[in-house]
């Protein structure tokens, strides 16, 4: 299947069981009608107490999602001359207020970053409960779509988790204050002394990474124990492994600590390393996990929740092929030696609309089978 061809009935649409099998089909979001959405229980501990993000929420300037449409039109087309089939979400009004009987919120969020709400493993496409009052309708920008796979590939599978009530009994009352030091806030995470509380099953895709019969899941702020515990159950034929990173503040999504590149081979970021007991999973199964090269930037752009690690949130077109942010040449070089080819692809206008090059996209279809990469256990 290229981009040129048009799926037929009796087409495989849905397939996708790792992060770098050669891609054919693939989910870019887009940033119109992008908004901060206001203040909630899941997002004040997430936003740095320097942060320019501190009191702001409302709809994004125009220009700004000017810019960012710009940089994932640049990447779709990248991506459609690779002969990788492009899909395109379809934005909701997210400025409107929202409501379930438990909460209201003043707006949504947008779909930029697919991969934070929809996870592909094999033929199934997996809505995510989400952990955001923000983003709990954000699954419908993805339904036109996922209708169309469904109805197109008689082996798909759309399934969705249960829905969160997202009470205040999900998160911990008054869980950080401004005035904790940096010191304080890593002996919390360390401790797994986490935002979310074990009320409800609550994860987001963009904390998952899969690894064919294995998936690994981040426990931090978007995730909780009993979210991989669902995932455990809803997939019985894979091994669900959790992880946790206790040198990041901000355990929120795996994909800027934790990168697979190809089999055999893990990008882990240097200030959050995955500690020695779980790094021996994948040591004892010949897998090298790497140090990630430094950020060529000391502060993410303006308005913009994501730490400037965002360096090594990479897309992998292949096995030997890879995205990367055009300006984060010290990450390009590393890619360079260990014997990739690179695609700069210029996205940092992109950014504050949801992260890099992986939350920017979702798989819909790679090639290869479900492999078992730990045969050691």
């Amino acid at each position: 299947m290229t981009g040129s061809e048009s799926p037929t009935a009796s087409q495989k649409i849905v397939n996708s069981w790792n992060e770098w099998d050669t891609l054919r089909h693939v989910i870019v979001g887009v940033a119109d009608g992008c908004c901060i959405p206001p203040s909630e229980p899941a997002s004040e501990p997430k936003i740095p107490t320097d942060s320019d993000m501190r009191g702001m929420h409302g709809p994004r300037p125009a220009e700004t999602v000017e810019k960012a449409n710009a940089q994932l039109d640049n990447l779709a087309r990248v991506l459609e001359e690779r002969g990788v089939k492009v899909d395109r979400p379809t934005p909701l009004n997210f400025s409107q207020a929202i409501a379930t009987p438990d909460w209201e919120t003043g707006s949504m969020f947008g779909c930029m970053p697919p991969r934070d709400v929809i996870l592909t493993v094999g033929n199934e496409m997996l809505e995510a409960t989400m952990s955001y009052r923000s983003r709990w309708f954000e699954y419908l920008c993805y339904r036109p779509l996922l209708k169309a796979y469904y109805e197109q590939d008689p082996n798909m599978r759309h399934e969705a988790a249960p829905k969160p009530r997202l009470t205040d009994a999900s998160y911990k009352k008054d869980y950080l204050s401004d005035d904790i030091t940096m010191e304080e806030r890593l002996r919390m995470v360390a401790a797994k002394d986490f935002l979310t509380t074990e009320e409800e099953p609550l994860f987001d895709a963009a904390d998952v990474l899969r690894f064919g019969r294995d998936l690994v899941v981040q426990h931090g702020f978007t995730t909780n124990l009993k979210g991989i515990d669902w995932l455990s159950r809803h997939f019985p034929n894979h091994r669900v492994h959790a992880v946790d990173f206790p040198g990041d503040a901000y355990p929120i999504h795996i994909d800027a600590t934790f990168t697979p590149l190809r089999p055999g081979l893990i990008l882990n970021n240097p200030e959050r390393r995955l500690p020695d007991e779980q790094r021996a999973f994948f040591h004892r199964n010949d897998w090298e996990i790497i140090d990630a090269a430094r950020p060529m930037h000391n502060s993410p752009p303006p308005l913009c929740y994501s730490s400037v690690w965002l360096s090594m949130n990479i897309l992998m077109v292949d096995p030997k092929t890879v995205c990367v942010e055009e300006t984060e040449t010290a990450q390009m070089e590393q890619f360079d030696k260990l014997g990739f080819e690179v695609l700069p692809v210029p996205f940092r206008d992109a950014y504050p609309f949801g992260g890099a090059l992986h939350c920017a996209t979702t798989d819909v279809y790679r090639d290869g089978d479900c492999e078992d990469y730990f045969p050691k256990g």
